[in-house]
């Protein structure tokens, strides 16, 4: 495929070789060195200008969503990790999830659909902490805010702690 050429799937953004290349060279991390961006572009051929405007236009775009350090949390003392689960009135849900999100203890936020009777809750936030006690305590933080913020609207929650971790990665592409 020559530079500069489009490929495209149903419903996707077109892309153009060179970005397909960029996110195929990092899909799997960052090189460990003091300037990746320098390294990977050394590997495609061309400037690390070029790949940080690469990058920043498919971020601008969203054809990647963010580029970030992803910890391991078990190897930095993080072992009590708890997804909790909150029934929270539709009408603050947005609101709720949106203060919840920014405790910094909080890595994971978001919104999902009832199955009722079964399943009521609603918002879901990820804590990490040492231990049972400490992840059960910022538990804790969260039901205070949103009692405090929310008054009422929060019916019930749960935490469900991990047994133990999988294999995460995002999407990855083919070559």
């Amino acid at each position: 495929m020559a530079a500069g050429t489009k490929t495209t799937a149903p419903g996707a953004l077109a892309t153009d070789d060179l970005d397909r290349r960029i996110v195929l060279a990092t899909q799997g991390g960052l090189p460990l060195a003091p300037r990746p961006y320098a390294v990977i572009a050394g590997r495609l051929g061309v400037s690390e200008d070029l790949v940080r405007a690469r990058l920043a236009a498919m971020l601008a775009d969203g054809r990647i969503r963010r580029i970030g350090a992803v910890p391991n949390h078990y190897a930095i003392g993080y072992t009590a990790n708890g997804m909790s689960v909150w029934d929270v009135d539709d009408a603050v849900i947005d609101a709720a999830g949106e203060r919840v999100g920014a405790l910094p203890f909080v890595t994971h936020c978001y919104r999902r659909p009832r199955h009722l009777p079964d399943w009521p809750y609603n918002l879901f936030a990820m804590v990490h902490a040492a231990s049972r006690e400490a992840a059960l305590a910022r538990v804790g933080e969260i039901a205070a805010l949103l009692e405090r913020d929310f008054g009422g609207a929060c019916r019930s929650h749960d935490v469900l702690f991990s047994a133990g971790i999988l294999k995460k990665t995002g999407l990855r592409i083919g070559v």
